[in-house]
């Protein structure tokens, strides 16, 4: 079976389970972990942060820093497509009481004209903008990353109304990737950072969210608030420091591996949209098939995609349990299911 469902469905490799095994620990909660420590102290640095918080998932990292910069009642303006809308089980509103302002956009980025379009001011009557959440690479738009003039844009803008931006780095690192520009300056400007362990580079635990010095206190009595304080927590940190000495550089090697994916589809009309990151779009409309008839076939012959949250999308994501054999071989399955079937040409 060849999962292309998502990249968090990878496995420690010996390494990786090498280093959880010989951690050194303590009690997190109390700041008694030293590895964890260690981890949060790399992050910050390769963020370019004051200080980061170790938490169990990007999606926790993500609903302190909006509780971080808002009170209830205040509105977030975010891409439509965000994971935190989509796949956080309505966090925002639930957890932070914010009314989303959503940017439709196909790509999942916006431009400072988008952007203060949807921003609410002042009036006892309004939702007042406090947050803007950008995904950097979005990966309901198909792994798109953000064109590095946007986010000049947006930093030059959001500090005008007095508003914070959050960046939702789960997978900042395929963002750097493309765009050949470090983390650092990627995250010039952000007040805070969600970076994910469990996604490209590989481990089977945890966030971080880098913050300002100041408002880390704060961050870690959210984090308390929402269950994350762990305890021999070194033993999941390990795993994070080992992938950042050994799973960065080969982010590249799933970009490559995913663009030769979108090569083999290429005469099927199923891809849909350029290949930035690790993520291939798939449009499931231009056949005469049902999405989920169409997934579930592609299982059938060992093949596993997920589906997006735009109408008739799939997706296949590569990751580190994939290799070029497994590509050729679901690119072969891919076609060989579609063979045969009439294609609707694009409008």
């Amino acid at each position: 079976m060849i999962d292309l469902r998502t990249d968090t469905v990878t496995r420690p490799t010996p390494g990786m389970r090498a280093a959880i095994a010989a951690a050194e620990v303590g009690d997190e909660q109390k700041g008694e972990d030293p590895t964890t420590r260690a981890l949060e102290e790399r992050v910050a640095g390769l963020l370019g942060a004051q200080a980061a918080v170790f938490v169990p998932s990007a999606t926790m990292a993500n609903q302190i820093a909006l509780q971080l910069w808002s009170r209830p009642g205040d509105g977030l303006v975010a891409s439509a497509g965000a994971h935190l809308i989509h796949s956080e089980a309505g966090g925002p509103a639930a957890l932070a009481g914010l009314m989303v302002q959503p940017i439709f956009s196909a790509d999942g980025t916006f431009d400072d004209i988008q952007f203060t379009g949807a921003v609410v001011g002042d009036g006892a009557e309004k939702p007042r903008t406090t947050i803007v959440s950008i995904e950097n690479s979005h990966s309901n738009a198909g792994g798109r990353v953000w064109p590095l003039d946007r986010l000049e844009q947006l930093r030059s803008a959001a500090p005008r109304y007095g508003i914070r931006i959050h960046l939702d780095g789960a997978r900042l690192l395929n963002a750097a990737t493309h765009t050949n520009v470090s983390p650092l300056r990627l995250c010039a400007g952000m007040d805070s950072v969600t970076f994910c362990l469990s996604k490209g580079l590989g481990c089977p635990f945890g966030a971080l969210l880098a913050i300002p010095a100041a408002a880390a206190a704060e961050a870690r009595r959210i984090k308390q608030r929402l269950g994350g304080a762990m305890r021999q927590s070194g033993m999941l940190a390990a795993a994070g420091l080992y992938a950042l000495d050994h799973h960065v550089d080969r982010t590249a090697d799933d970009h490559i591996r995913a663009r030769r994916l979108a090569d083999i589809l290429a005469g099927t009309g199923l891809v849909r949209g350029p290949v930035h990151t690790n993520v291939v779009a798939l449009d499931a409309t231009t056949v005469y098939w049902d999405r989920e008839e169409l997934r579930l076939r592609l299982a059938e012959e060992g093949v596993l995609v997920s589906a997006l949250p735009r109408p008739g999308m799939l997706r296949a994501v590569t990751h580190l349990d994939v290799d070029d054999h497994d590509i050729e071989h679901a690119g072969a399955v891919i076609t060989r299911v579609l063979d045969g079937k009439s294609v609707r040409p694009r409008p």
